[in-house]
C-alpha cells in the first residue's frame, strides 16, 4: 500500500500534503510513503524530515507516483501529471471541480478514483476532514494581517503625550470560518469592529466575538439559511436593501474585507465601484473571493490595486498558502483524517467502502467515468 506525496506543480502553491507526523502515522496505518524530494521546503519541512519520520525521499515526482495506490496532493493534478498517475489510483486533493467540465474528464481519461476533500459533508464525523473549514480559518486570520500590513495607521487606540490615535474601523462582509477569524483577529489587534452576513444564526456568533452585527433583518433575513449551514441566494429586493445599509456603513470604515462565498457560484458583489469611491483615501479592502470573480468591484486576482481616490484593493490568491506551515499542517491531518477510514485497520490493507456516506459525498470519478451525481450533467 503505497501512498504518493508528490510535490505541487503549481507556481503559486506554497502548501504540501503531508507533514513528518502525519507520514509517521500513515506509516502506522501499514503504508509505504514516498515523498517527491523538496516537495516541502515552501511549507519549511525537509527531506531529512521526511525520512526521520519514515518516509522514502526519491527524486521526482514520477518515481513517487509510480505504482502509487494512494496520491495526496493540495490541488487537483492536470492532465501532463496524470500521465504518471497509475491507473485506479486514489487521488485525494482540493479538485475545484465546478465549472472544469475538461479538468473532470481528464481524471476520468487517467481511470483514478478522485476525491474532492471540499465536498466533504458537514457531519459529525467529518468534521476533522473539513478542509473548508481549516484553510478559510487562516485565510480570514491572514486577511487581516494583510489588511494592517497595507495600513497606513495604528490599529488599536493609543493615548499618548502627543495625542491619541484612534482605532481602526474594520468592517467584515460574511460571518463564516474565515470571517469570524477575521472578525477575532481584528479584535485582538485592538480595532472596533462591525460584521454583516445573511445568514441569522451569525449575529449571535458575531456578538459573542465582540463585534456589532450590521444587517437588514426582515423575513427574507430569517430565512436565509440552508440545513447544511450555507447562505443561500437572496432576492433582488434584500440586496438593494441591504446594499444601501453597507454602503452608508462602508464609507465610515477604514477597512473592509469580505469573504462571501456560495458553492459553486460565482463569489456574489458585495462592494461596488461606489462604495470603493465613498471611502477615505488609505483605507484598505481585502477581498478573499477573489479567486471566483470577487466581492469586490475592482479587485483583481493576485494584484493589490490602488484606485484613483487612494484606496487600496487586496486581491492575493491562495491566502492561506500565504501561512504554508501552518496551513500545511491542517491540511495533512484533514486528508490522514479521511485516509484512515479508506484503510482496514485489523488487515492494514486499502479497503474502500464505496457505500460509505463520506465516500460518495466527494468521489468524483471512477473507472473512466464521472460518478458524482453533481458533475455528470455537466459532462454529457
Amino acid at each position: 500500500m503505497k501512498i504518493a506525496i508528490p510535490s505541487e506543480v503549481d507556481a503559486g502553491e506554497s502548501r504540501i500534503s503531508a507533514t513528518p507526523d502525519t507520514v509517521k502515522k500513515l506509516v502506522g496505518l501499514g503504508a509505504s510513503v514516498e515523498v517527491a524530494s523538496g516537495a516541502g521546503l515552501r511549507s519549511g519541512i525537509t527531506d531529512a524530515d521526511y525520512e526521520a519520520a519514515g518516509a522514502a525521499v526519491v527524486p521526482t515526482n514520477a518515481d513517487a507516483l509510480r505504482e502509487a495506490a494512494i496520491v495526496l496532493k493540495v490541488r487537483r493534478p492536470g492532465p501532463e501529471e496524470l500521465r504518471d498517475y497509475a491507473p485506479d489510483a486514489i487521488v485525494i486533493a482540493i479538485m475545484d471541480p465546478y465549472g472544469h467540465q475538461e479538468a473532470l474528464g481528464a481524471l476520468a481519461a487517467a481511470r483514478v478514483s478522485a476525491f474532492a476533500m471540499e465536498l466533504m459533508p458537514r457531519i459529525t464525523r467529518a468534521q476533522v476532514m473539513d478542509v473548508l473549514s481549516s484553510q478559510a480559518n487562516l485565510a480570514g486570520y491572514r486577511a487581516v494581517i494583510d489588511a494592517a500590513a497595507e495600513f497606513s495607521r495604528a490599529f488599536p487606540m493609543m493615548m499618548t503625550a502627543a495625542g491619541t490615535v484612534p482605532a481602526a474601523k474594520v468592517f467584515v462582509m460574511g460571518a463564516g470560518v474565515a470571517g469570524l477569524q477575521a472578525i477575532a483577529t481584528a479584535r485582538r489587534l485592538g480595532a472596533v469592529v462591525t460584521a454583516t452576513d445573511v445568514r441569522p444564526a451569525a449575529k449571535e456568533q458575531v456578538s459573542s466575538l465582540g463585534a456589532k452585527f450590521v444587517a437588514v433583518e426582515d423575513e427574507e433575513f430569517k430565512q436565509a439559511e440552508t440545513a447544511a449551514g450555507y447562505a443561500k441566494p437572496m432576492s433582488a429586493e434584500y440586496q438593494q436593501k441591504q446594499a444601501a445599509l453597507v454602503a452608508d456603513h462602508i464609507r465610515k470604515q477604514d477597512i473592509v474585507i469580505t469573504t462571501a462565498l456560495i458553492p459553486g457560484r460565482p463569489a456574489p458583489r458585495l462592494v461596488s465601484a461606489a462604495m470603493v469611491e465613498s471611502m477615505r483615501p488609505g483605507s484598505i479592502l481585502v477581498d478573499l473571493a477573489v479567486e471566483r470573480g470577487g466581492n469586490v468591484e475592482g479587485a483583481r486576482p493576485g494584484e493589490v490595486v490602488t484606485t484613483a481616490n487612494g484606496v487600496r484593493i487586496v486581491g492575493h490568491l491562495n491566502v492561506a498558502g500565504r501561512l504554508a506551515a501552518s496551513a500545511s499542517t491542517l491540511y495533512a491531518r484533514n486528508l490522514l483524517a479521511f485516509v484512515e477510514t479508506l484503510i482496514d485497520a485489523k488487515t492494514r490493507t486499502l479497503a474502500p467502502n464505496w457505500d460509505d456516506e463520506l465516500v460518495k459525498a466527494t468521489l468524483l470519478t471512477r473507472h473512466g467515468a464521472v460518478v458524482h451525481p453533481n458533475f455528470q450533467p455537466q459532462m454529457d
